[in-house]
């Protein structure tokens, strides 16, 4: 299938080349559930405006997780947050693996009425595209069953315009050629990959795996874990895999997509993003500056 491409709604001030930086709204999640008297907290509708003016950033992937409870009141005062900061929703991603690929049929169409939920509230948050991971079924049939319920699901997405996008995990979608197997099996044009930095490092080739389901992207999780000081310009790098190497890796296949920032190590969240935010716009050849 023709890989998919998502433009993201967001004013573009500041760039890294052909690309657009992004949060993962679960990387904050410790100052969503803090405590109003810790004084450190975030509602989740002040999230787009403490991305645009705090952190640099200019667009939200959300993790259903974030929406527990949320009826279509709070989805839409999220939606008109965002819009009003100038910091849309991009991806809603759900966030446990769903067995679609399953024998049993209870179950796979339990995942499927979960998923026809996802996509109508990311539908209503005004994202371009949602994600989910398959369970990890290794079945003979499982690979077949998945396409097939998936592609149902495509459908319902189609109408709402919305990109449907599968993440690599354990089991059935973990080698990063059976998951581009399962996407040109559901084919279509708003079917993709969601591919993921931390992920690609387990992998017994990390470049290989950015390289094959890279193409198939509109939307790429650009995670880190930790950062150790270092002489030198930015004074930091990155040690649990080569940062660097994983943005030149996406740039070289030709990705112009989003690059969401995912913080996942220990210690102040707001200083692991903008150490990842400098790191990307160095490893990409230059400062974010004005257009």
């Amino acid at each position: 299938p023709r890989p998919a491409r998502l433009h993201a709604g967001a004013r573009r001030e500041y760039s890294v080349p052909n690309m657009l930086l992004t949060l993962a709204a679960s990387c904050l999640k410790s100052k969503l559930t803090a405590a109003k008297s810790a004084g450190d907290s975030l509602h989740l509708t002040d999230l787009p405006r403490y991305a645009r003016e705090t952190l640099g950033l200019f667009g939200l992937n959300i993790s259903t997780d974030l929406l527990a409870g949320a009826d279509h009141k709070v989805l839409d005062k999220l939606r008109d947050a965002a819009d009003k900061a100038s910091c849309p929703c991009l991806v809603l991603i759900e966030s446990a693996p769903l067995t679609f690929g399953s024998d049993d049929e209870a179950k796979a169409e339990a995942a499927a009425e979960r998923m026809r939920r996802v996509i109508q509230a990311a539908h209503r948050l005004g994202c371009n595209a949602t994600a989910v991971a398959v369970g990890d079924d290794t079945s003979p049939t499982a690979l077949q069953n998945a396409a097939d319920r998936i592609k149902k699901l495509l459908h319902g997405a189609d109408r709402m315009e919305l990109n449907l996008l599968v993440m690599s995990n354990n089991g059935l979608t973990k080698d990063p050629d059976k998951l581009t197997e399962l996407i040109k099996k559901i084919g279509g044009f708003r079917i993709g990959t969601f591919p993921d930095f931390e992920r690609a490092s387990k992998a017994a080739d990390p470049s290989h795996y950015l390289r094959r389901l890279t193409p198939y992207a509109s939307a790429l999780s650009a995670s880190t874990v930790g950062f150790k000081d270092a002489p030198g310009e930015p004074g930091f790098v990155h040690t649990p895999y080569d940062l660097v190497e994983m943005a030149k890796t996406v740039v070289s296949v030709g990705y112009q997509g989003t690059l969401a920032i995912d913080y996942r190590g220990t210690g102040d969240p707001v200083v692991g993003i903008e150490r990842t935010r400098i790191a990307l716009t160095a490893a990409l050849g230059k400062e974010i500056e004005p257009e």
